[in-house]
C-alpha cells in the first residue's frame, strides 16, 4: 500500500510559523540545527545566509543594470556629503587668511565663493539622493511584484492535502508581513551602502586632516562596540517576544471577526473581550519592550557624539591656539564628528532589518518550496469528449498516514446515470468525489473515467469534464455576472442568463438593484445562503460538464426552492453522469444507483427498491422516523 509521507518540515513550519531549517545550498538540512548548534525553529533572527541571498538574487538579477546605477548614485551622494565640510574648511581658511591681510575683503570675497560652492554641492546632493531613492524604490517594488506573482502562482498548484494542514492565517502572514519586511530591507539596503561609504570617507578624511586628532575622535568607537555587544542579545529577545505577541493578538482578532455571527448569536461579546484583554495587554508590553530596544541605541550614540565633540573642542582648541591646526580644520572636524555617528546609528538599526529580512526571505522561499505533489505525468493524456463512465477499483485512501478513510472501495457508475452516495458523516462520501476530481491520489487501487486512470490524465482536462457544487458555495469579489462566468470565461450574456434561468436564479437576480451587474460583498454575504447556492448551481451548469457532482448542494436551501431545483435537475442531469451526496432521503430516492457507505466501506448498493428489499442500513433509515443517516445510532 502506498501512503502519503508525514507532513514535511515545510508544512510543519507553516503550522508553527517558524523556520524549519536551512534551504538547500544554505549549509544545512531542513528541520535541523545549523552548524553552530542554533536551532532555527527558535530564532527568527537568521544571520546572513548565502543560500537565501543567492535565491533572492535570482529575482534581482534582471534589474542589475539599474541597480548598478543606484549604487553609483549612492556612492556619489556619500562623496558629496564628505566634500561639504571640506568646502567649509577651505572657505574658513581662506577667510582667515584674507582677514590677516585686510579688514575689508573677507565678506566680499569669501561669501560669494562659499555660496557658489554650497549651491553646487546642494544641487548635487539633491540629484544623487533623488536618483538613489527613486531607483531603489522602483527596483524593490518590481522584485516584490515578481515574488508576489511567484507565490500566488505556486499556491494555485499546491496540493489540497498540504493546504489542509496549513493555517490560512499564518500563510497570509507570509504573503503580507514577510513580503513587506523584505521590501523594507530592499528599499533601505542601498542607503546602508551609502552610510558605509560615508562612514569610511569620514574616517579617511579625519585621519588625513590630522591623524592625532582623528585617533582621539575615534577612541570612543570601542565603547560603542561594547554597548552593541551587550544590547544585541537583549534586543533579540525583545523583538522575538514582540513578534510572537503580535501573532497571537492578530490570530485572536481574525478569529473573532471571522466568527462574528456566531459571537453575536451566543452573546459572547463580553466574554471574548475579557479573553482578548490580556492578549492585547501582553502585546502592548511586548511592543513597548521592542520600542525600547530599538531606541536605546539612539541616546547611546548621542552621548558618544557628545564625548567626541568634547574631545574635538578641547584637543582641537589647544592645537589651534598653538598654531598646529588651522581653524578651518577645527571647523571641519566639528562637522565630521556630528555626521560620523549618524551612519553608525543607521547601520546598527539596519543590522536588525537585515536579520528580519533574512527570516522573512526564508519563510517566503519556504512557501515557494511547498511541494506540488499532484502533477501531470510527462505523457499525460487530454481527456477529450469522454464517455462519462466512472469506476473505482479496490480504492484505499486516507488523509493521514496509517489512518485510511476509504477501505477497498469498488463500484461502477454507468454513463448518463445518476448515483447517490449516502451514509453517516465521516463515512467517506466527499473523499470519493475528491479522488474522482484528483484533488488527492489514492493509496491503492484505481479511479477511472472512460476507462482511463485519472492519474494518467491532465488535470486541466479533468477539471473541464467534472463540475462540482458544494454545500458551502464560495463566491468571489466582483459582479454576479463575473461569478457566473468564473469557470466559463468565454460564455455570452445569453448563455449566462440561460443557466441562471435553468436553476431558477434569474428572477431574484433581476430583482437586485443592478441585476447581473450587482457587486457581491465578501463571499457573497449580501445574498442569502439559498441565493448563493443557486448562483453556484448556475456557475457549474454553465460549464456544461460531462460529470456533475452535487455535494450536499441542496442542504442550505429551503423546501420551496429545493422543489424548484429538483425539477430543474431532472432535466439538467440528462446527458451527463451525476453523483449526488445527500443525507435527506427525498433527494436520493430517484437516483438510478445508491451507494451506501459506513466507516469508509461500501456496505450496500442498488436502487431504492433493491436496497429496501435488502433490509440493511438504508432500509433502517427509511423505516425509522429519522430523516438522515446521521440520526441513526451506530
Amino acid at each position: 500500500m502506498t501512503m502519503p509521507a508525514s507532513p514535511s518540515p515545510l508544512s510543519s513550519s507553516l503550522l508553527n510559523d517558524q523556520p524549519a531549517g536551512r534551504f538547500p545550498g544554505g549549509g544545512g538540512r531542513l528541520g535541523t540545527p545549523d552548524q553552530d548548534g542554533v536551532n532555527l525553529d527558535d530564532d527568527i533572527f537568521i544571520r546572513f545566509d548565502s543560500g537565501i541571498m543567492g535565491r533572492l538574487w535570482g529575482y534581482i538579477r534582471p534589474y542589475r543594470l539599474p541597480l548598478t546605477g543606484c549604487m553609483l548614485a549612492v556612492v556619489l551622494y556619500a562623496l558629496v556629503q564628505v566634500a561639504i565640510p571640506l568646502a567649509i574648511r577651505g572657505v574658513v581658511d581662506n577667510a582667515a587668511e584674507t582677514a590677516a591681510l585686510s579688514t575689508v575683503l573677507p565678506l566680499s570675497t569669501a561669501l560669494p565663493f562659499a555660496l557658489a560652492i554650497f549651491a553646487v554641492l546642494v544641487l548635487l546632493n539633491f540629484a544623487f539622493n533623488f536618483l538613489q531613492e527613486w531607483g531603489t524604490a522602483r527596483i524593490a517594488q518590481r522584485v516584490i511584484f515578481n515574488l508576489r506573482r511567484a507565490m500566488f502562482a505556486h499556491l494555485q498548484q499546491v496540493s489540497l492535502g498540504l493546504l489542509d494542514q496549513t493555517q490560512v492565517g499564518r500563510l497570509m502572514a507570509r504573503l503580507q508581513g514577510d513580503v513587506n519586511a523584505l521590501q523594507e530591507f530592499m528599499e533601505s539596503s542601498i542607503s546602508a551602502l551609502g552610510d558605509l561609504c560615508l562612514l569610511l570617507g569620514i574616517v579617511v578624511v579625519l585621519l588625513v586632516l590630522d591623524w592625532q586628532l582623528g585617533l582621539l575622535t575615534l577612541a570612543v568607537l570601542p565603547v560603542l562596540v561594547l554597548i552593541r555587544l551587550v544590547w544585541l542579545p537583549w534586543a533579540r529577545r525583545q523583538f522575538r517576544r514582540a513578534r510572537e505577541a503580535s501573532s497571537r493578538v492578530n490570530s485572536a482578532l481574525a478569529e473573532n471577526i471571522n466568527g462574528i455571527r456566531t459571537v453575536q448569536e451566543n452573546r459572547r461579546e463580553s466574554f471574548n473581550f475579557n479573553r482578548y484583554e490580556p492578549i492585547a495587554r501582553e502585546n502592548l508590553d511586548a511592543q513597548l519592550g521592542s520600542s525600547r530596544a530599538s531606541q536605546i541605541m539612539v541616546p547611546s550614540v548621542d552621548i558618544l557624539t557628545g564625548f567626541a565633540m568634547a574631545i574635538v573642542v578641547v584637543a582641537g582648541g589647544v592645537a589651534v591656539l598653538h598654531s598646529r591646526v588651522e581653524v578651518g580644520v577645527m571647523v571641519a572636524y566639528l562637522f565630521y564628528v556630528q555626521r560620523f555617528f549618524d551612519p553608525i546609528r543607521t547601520l546598527s538599526m539596519q543590522y536588525t532589518v537585515l536579520q528580519r529580512a533574512m527570516a522573512a526571505a526564508y519563510r517566503i522561499f519556504e512557501v515557494l518550496d511547498l511541494p506540488v505533489t499532484l502533477q501531470d505525468k510527462p505523457n499525460a493524456r487530454v481527456l477529450d469528449n469522454p464517455v462519462p463512465d466512472i469506476e473505482f477499483r479496490a480504492v484505499t485512501f486516507g488523509y493521514k498516514p496509517n489512518q485510511p478513510v476509504l477501505h477497498n472501495i469498488s463500484f461502477h457508475i454507468a454513463p448518463y446515470t445518476t448515483a447517490a452516495l449516502v451514509g453517516p458523516t465521516g463515512s467517506g462520501k466527499t473523499s470519493i468525489t475528491a479522488l474522482l476530481h484528483r484533488f488527492y491520489d489514492v493509496w491503492q487501487g484505481q479511479v477511472l473515467i472512460d476507462g482511463q486512470d485519472v492519474r494518467d490524465l491532465t488535470q486541466d482536462s479533468l477539471g473541464h469534464v467534472i463540475g462540482m457544487v458544494l454545500q458551502e458555495p464560495f463566491l468571489f469579489s466582483g459582479s454576479i455576472m463575473d461569478n457566473l462566468r468564473y469557470g466559463s470565461t468565454n460564455a455570452s450574456d445569453e448563455e449566462v442568463i440561460a443557466a441562471a434561468k435553468a436553476v431558477r436564479a434569474h428572477d431574484f437576480i433581476e430583482r437586485l438593484p443592478q441585476g447581473y451587474q450587482t457587486p457581491l460583498g465578501q463571499r457573497g454575504r449580501n445574498l442569502s445562503i439559498g441565493q448563493r447556492q443557486l448562483l453556484s448551481f448556475a456557475r457549474t451548469l454553465l460549464m456544461n460538464p460531462r460529470i456533475l457532482i452535487l455535494d450536499e448542494a441542496t442542504a442550505n436551501i429551503d423546501s420551496f426552492t429545493e422543489a424548484e431545483i429538483q425539477r430543474a435537475l431532472r432535466v439538467l442531469c440528462a446527458g451527463r453522469t451525476s453523483i449526488i451526496i445527500a443525507h435527506r432521503l427525498a433527494t436520493i430516492r430517484a437516483a438510478d444507483q445508491i451507494l451506501v457507505l459506513n466507516h469508509g466501506r461500501l456496505v450496500e448498493q442498488g436502487n431504492h427498491q433493491q436496497l429496501m428489499q435488502q433490509g440493511g442500513l438504508y432500509y433502517q433509515l427509511n423505516t425509522s422516523n429519522q430523516s438522515s443517516f446521521d440520526e441513526l445510532a451506530d
